[in-house]
């Protein structure tokens, strides 16, 4: 292969890494994925559960769509990638989902689901690999935007928006 491919082979073998670090074959976690590696993941993830496996039955679009939103709000996929995918593949929008978040930054997004899961803002930086004093400054600025002093008030918030579930612990 020459120099030139070398950018692309980097790229391909992302396709089924996760943000969580949970993917394969790299295990590679947010900070290790270009968006062009994110919206690949999501592109793959739609494609493939839309085919049948031998283990299961291939899914409607409206039920991949609903699988891909749901491996963003368990913090698997990125949530714009997984749009700019689902709105190409012929699905609704739900792009501004920052804006309908009182201006949250996609990091802030993450670090709130995080706490709302149970997490401490060292956990949270450690999964994010971030330093706790910016996971912490993250915190106060996302308190700051939802209008909330506590961290109930944050999981109640995230809750009532479809970031986390319901019963849902921090891994």
């Amino acid at each position: 292969m020459g120099e030139e491919g070398k950018p692309v082979a980097a790229l391909v073998l992302r396709h089924h890494e996760r943000l969580d670090g949970s993917g394969y074959h790299r295990y590679a976690k947010a900070p290790d994925l270009s968006p062009a590696a994110r919206v690949l993941a999501a592109a793959e993830a739609f494609q493939s559960a839309r085919e049948a496996r031998p283990h299961r039955a291939a899914l409607s679009d409206v039920a991949a769509a609903t699988k891909l939103r749901n491996a963003v709000r368990d913090g698997k996929l990125c949530s714009e990638a997984v749009e700019a995918v689902l709105t190409s593949g012929g699905q609704a929008s739900r792009r501004g989902t920052a804006e309908r978040l009182s201006g949250l930054t996609p990091r802030e997004i993450e670090v709130l689901r995080l706490i709302a899961a149970g997490q401490t803002a060292k956990e949270a930086a450690r999964q994010l690999d971030i330093a706790p004093k910016t996971a912490d400054n993250h915190i106060q600025s996302l308190y700051s935007k939802i209008g909330v002093k506590t961290r109930a008030g944050a999981a109640l918030y995230a809750l009532e928006r479809g970031l986390v579930q319901h019963g849902m612990s921090a891994a």
